[in-house]
């Protein structure tokens, strides 16, 4: 028995039209899911644009990235996105602090992204974003004059939306529909709290506090960014990540080539487990001291014996974050 009904209505009301869908020739527009007895304010659904251009298809589903990755965190945090995947994400209680960490995960691959923050955006963390081009800024909330002067920004479309109802809670999460010709797939979301991460280090050496620290923000970044997922983190700063490579060896050599000579000292997770000892071998290689996985792999002895072998220590979670 799977839980789920014999049958399902989904209903859908148009929210606004759109001038085109991901390519010109396209025709799109935007509907919302009508739930009776349901909160229907929060999310990206309900943002409320406070200025700049019209939305576009793709900015919605990149805003939604955004929104996504930086509310599945309770400390003040800034995501930065680029095709759904962040590019930059970081924690931080100085938020003007945590948005020059997450601009520095790629500010390259930042260009023309999505800036989200689970927080509001003072007039500061506003003073620092000038320099950057984006498309969108997405926030729980704007000082006044942090507004004003991101309203200077040419076409740059700003938008304010709510936390989700059970934010910082345990979530029952939602169910997540995907398309495919002739049918939809339904599975619940991948929602656990932030405090369900159960850590069975696997090595000779365990994990410092400060490395557990960072594996468990690893882990909940990884689960953004697209399959095979591979990111490099240290001190709560996304330093470099490799997404939607078919070989996760592929994954882990661009997450390095991203993160450059930070990767040294840095921790790694991975969405999935390693079928070969190829990423730690790679990670060590980097400087990498700690990884995260889920394990379950046939030759878990071979990933465990080259993490022994440099040193590095390893955890498995059991459970894994496949983003297709």
């Amino acid at each position: 028995m799977d839980g789920f009904p014999h049958a399902m209505t989904i209903a859908l009301k148009k929210h606004f039209g759109l001038r085109y869908a991901a390519h010109p020739p396209q025709q799109a527009a935007f509907y919302a899911e009508q739930v009776v007895g349901a909160r229907q304010d929060t999310g990206l659904t309900w943002a409320k644009q406070l200025g700049g251009k019209e939305l576009s298809f793709n900015n919605i589903l990149d805003a939604d990235a955004a929104w996504s990755a930086a509310t599945d965190f309770s400390a003040p945090t800034v995501a930065v996105i680029k095709h759904t995947n962040p590019c930059g994400l970081a924690s931080h209680h100085d938020m003007v602090e945590a948005y020059r960490r997450a601009l520095s995960g790629d500010p390259v691959a930042a260009f023309g992204g999505i800036v989200a923050s689970n927080r509001k955006v003072t007039l500061a963390m506003a003073e620092e974003m000038k320099s950057m081009f984006c498309e969108i800024v997405i926030a729980l909330e704007y000082e006044a004059k942090a507004l004003e002067l991101l309203k200077e920004k040419k076409d740059l479309r700003i938008l304010v939306a709510e936390l989700p109802p059970d934010y910082g809670k345990a979530s029952a999460g939602y169910l997540d529909l995907r398309r495919v010709k002739g049918g939809l797939l339904v599975q619940t979301s991948d929602s656990l709290p932030e405090d369900s991460v159960t850590l069975k280090a696997v090595t000779k050496r365990e994990p410092t506090q400060a490395e557990i620290a960072d594996l468990l923000f690893a882990w909940r970044v990884v689960k953004h960014v697209k399959s095979n997922a591979i990111v490099l983190v240290k001190d709560k700063t996304l330093l470099g990540m490799g997404a939607g490579q078919p070989s996760r060896i592929v994954s882990a050599r661009v997450a390095k080539e991203k993160a450059g000579e930070k990767t040294k000292g840095s921790v790694l997770a991975s969405d999935a487990m390693f079928p070969f000892p190829d990423v730690v071998e790679a990670a060590a290689a980097g400087g990498v001291t700690a990884i995260i996985q889920p394990g379950g792999s046939l030759k878990d002895g071979d990933s465990i014996k080259a993490a022994d072998k440099h040193n590095i220590a390893m955890v498995f979670t059991g459970v894994r974050h496949f983003r297709h």
